[in-house]
């Protein structure tokens, strides 16, 4: 089995994965689930946990997929930033972006430190907590053509988190690095450029978006024909998430900032051949992105998770859906908003597994040496990064089942999926 698995195909591998993760997600709609859920329970099957079809060597040649597919839901978040829509709802969104983001992490940082007495891990856990995943709710909502001021809320909120997100994990990521640095007696990195880092990625990321944006605008608008404008869209997005790649930029962040400048300053004619054609390539992102997510969940971690992982899934819960109603208040935003913007912000998945993996990859060298197994040394830079990765990915299985149900919750509340989108 292992040698036929190794020996498949990649197209065959992929078209499998499309057919039957597609009739999952559509069997989902007879227990009025999300379709997403479907997808990620394929991944689960067909990855380490079951039949190893996706195993780690073919989830690191498909990665590409997930870079193109956070790449094009970054873009349909951005098109949908209207900012004259965005000004009806006031400062409001500020408010809720930030008083969720650091609710998450100061009610996670607080709880694991208090748990573990591990500065490092807490840091970590906690910069990781605000992270949420924009594809689950633009799903969710895409799904059931959802539309209002909630809608309109929560893209924005799924977008712009991801830049604070970034922020706060460029923070804290080098602080817990410092740490570890320390225990070796190594030099570690001045405060200035663990202040630097975090803020040129933002700034890099709005330059490059905007610079795309303009180049886009300029070529797309000698095209008539919606079909020219959208073989122009894929190549921008690819070119864009490709840059991105290179230079260590937020891919979501820089595809959004496209998708806002274009809403903002083209002419509708050109925005609404982008509008009508986008949705027609989502749903195939959609399933090749949550099947990929699921695989990256391995089943035998979940008996070890523990109180710690109970314990994330609570203070992060409670820091976003408590945060957001802080802010929702603070921000004067109107009732249906303040009352179901917290269910429609729990998923997590992609951001939060690929920020995690981050950590796994550059803190496995740092720290002091706890153990050698067969040669081999372990540090705990190296056990705080399996920690991590055991955790968020285990986590994340929870987060990608409640989160959508929740966001379809919030949506039918606020009246915002036409009876159609029901269906």
């Amino acid at each position: 089995m292992e040698h036929f698995t190794e020996n498949l195909p990649m197209l065959l591998l992929v078209g499998v994965i499309i057919i039957i993760s597609f009739y999952a997600g559509r069997s989902m709609k007879f227990l009025k689930l999300p379709s997403i859920i479907g997808y990620m329970a394929v991944g689960v099957m067909l990855g380490p946990s079951l039949f190893n079809l996706l195993n780690d060597v073919r989830q690191e040649e498909l990665s590409f997929i997930t870079e193109i597919a956070l790449g094009f839901v970054a873009l349909s978040i951005g098109i949908e930033l209207d900012l004259s829509a965005l000004r009806k709802l006031g400062t409001g969104i500020i408010y809720i972006i930030f008083a969720e983001s650091f609710g998450a992490f100061l009610l996670v940082g607080l709880a694991v430190y208090l748990f573990t007495h591990d500065m490092p891990l807490a840091l970590i856990f906690a910069a990781i907590a605000p992270a949420s995943a924009p594809a689950g709710t633009v799903a969710v909502i895409q799904e059931y053509r959802a539309k209002g001021s909630l809608t309109k809320a929560l893209y924005a909120i799924v977008g712009f988190d991801d830049g604070l997100c970034i922020i706060i994990f460029g923070f804290a990521s080098a602080i817990a690095r410092s740490m570890l640095l320390h225990e070796t007696g190594t030099e570690s990195v001045s405060l200035v450029s663990m202040i630097a880092y975090p803020f040129m990625e933002i700034l890099l990321s709005f330059v490059v978006g905007g610079f795309a944006a303009a180049l886009f605008a300029f070529l797309a608008r000698k095209l008539h024909h919606a079909g020219d404008v959208m073989v122009l869209v894929v190549g921008f997005t690819l070119a864009v998430s490709g840059i991105c790649t290179v230079f260590h930029l937020s891919l979501i962040l820089t595809n959004m900032v496209v998708g806002l400048i274009v809403v903002n300053t083209q002419p509708h004619s050109l925005v609404q051949k982008v509008h009508d054609r986008l949705p027609l390539l989502m749903p195939l992102l959609f399933i090749l992105f949550f099947t990929l997510a699921g695989s990256n969940l391995h089943l035998s971690a979940l008996p070890s998770l523990g109180l710690l992982g109970v314990l994330y899934i609570l203070t992060r819960a409670g820091g976003l859906i408590g945060g957001a109603r802080l802010g929702a208040m603070f921000g004067h935003v109107e009732d249906k908003i303040k009352k179901y913007v917290g269910m429609g912000i729990l998923s997590q998945a992609g951001v939060a597994i690929g920020l995690s993996l981050i950590v796994k990859h550059e803190f496995s060298p740092l720290g002091r040496v706890v153990e050698t197994i067969q040669g081999q040394v372990i540090t705990s830079g190296a056990q705080l990064g399996a920690v991590v990765i055991t955790t968020v990915t285990a986590t994340c299985i929870f987060f990608e089942i409640i989160g959508p149900i929740l966001t379809k919750i919030a949506l039918t509340k606020a009246g915002e999926i036409p009876k159609q989108g029901q269906k």
